[in-house]
């Protein structure tokens, strides 16, 4: 039976519609419910990976590396739709780009010295917390002004640390702070799509060097990015996101919100390994 990168040919039609499937989903649900995908996109990977025989050692890695190269594409997409519309902070985007970068790189570093295991638990407990946030409706209220240069770039510091970790374009982080500093959510929410390119950029390229050489490698990869995901999952999540944003206005918000936060605490609590 002829193999392509490690897997039988008659196998690698399935796994591509899985991915279609994949990116379908989280298209959608980013769309009906304005969460970033690679809440979903992640652990779904992590599952598919394991049952296409990826090295075990390594699951999230590719996971996580794989979602943020998906990000590449959509948050282009975004930042072009986002600065049409003249919803961007140009200067609070430069502003913290530089930390965003820097954070990034490092969280792709931190995430190869760090186990299977532990990673999925760290993803796992954002999900729950993520969970905690969709159902008590914690919204920051306006507090302290935006900081100066320092300060905007400490904090897309930390923010592109944790979304290289977390495999996200970092607008679940991003947003809140924002709006803590006074913000518009016009704005936050333009400019958080914005700064989620840099965090793609950064970490994908991160993931690829610390991937380099790993052992177990599928073939279709680069480092930790496995490009037969990202293409399936692309190409289904971009027709998709304007469905479900088209959706939202004739589905029960709050509902849905509450149905997706039984999810994250599902899926969550299973991958910090509490069940």
């Amino acid at each position: 039976m002829m193999r392509i990168g490690g897997m039988a040919r008659d196998n690698f039609h399935m796994e591509l519609l899985a991915y279609l499937l994949t990116g379908a989903v989280a298209g959608l649900m980013a769309g009906l419910l304005g969460v970033g995908g690679g809440l979903l996109i992640v652990p779904i990977l992590a599952w598919l990976f394991a049952r296409h025989g990826f090295a075990n050692e390594t699951l999230m890695h590719y996971a996580v590396g794989t979602s943020l190269a998906v990000i590449l594409p959509t948050s282009l997409a975004s930042l072009l739709t986002h600065q049409r519309l003249g919803s961007i902070n140009w200067q609070v985007a430069r502003l913290m780009a530089p930390g965003i970068l820097l954070g990034a790189l490092l969280g792709a570093w931190l995430a190869k010295q760090m186990s299977n295991a532990l990673l999925g638990q760290f993803f796992g407990v954002f999900m729950l917390l993520m969970a905690v946030k969709f159902i008590a409706g914690v919204n920051p209220g306006p507090g302290r002004a935006l900081p100066g240069a320092l300060g905007l770039g400490i904090a897309g510091g930390v923010i592109g640390l944790l979304s290289a970790l977390l495999g996200i374009g970092g607008g679940s982080l991003t947003v809140p702070f924002l709006l803590s500093c006074k913000e518009n959510i016009r704005m936050a929410v333009g400019t958080a799509a914005t700064l989620g390119f840099p965090v793609a950029v950064a970490g994908t390229s991160g993931f690829i060097v610390s991937g380099l050489g790993s052992t177990g490698q599928p073939g279709f990869n680069s480092g930790f990015v496995y490009w037969p995901a990202v293409a399936g999952i692309v190409l289904a999540s971009i027709p998709m996101a304007p469905l479900g944003a088209r959706l939202a206005h004739h589905l029960p918000r709050v509902a849905l919100q509450r149905v997706f936060a039984v999810l994250l605490v599902i899926i969550g609590a299973k991958m910090a390994g509490l069940v």
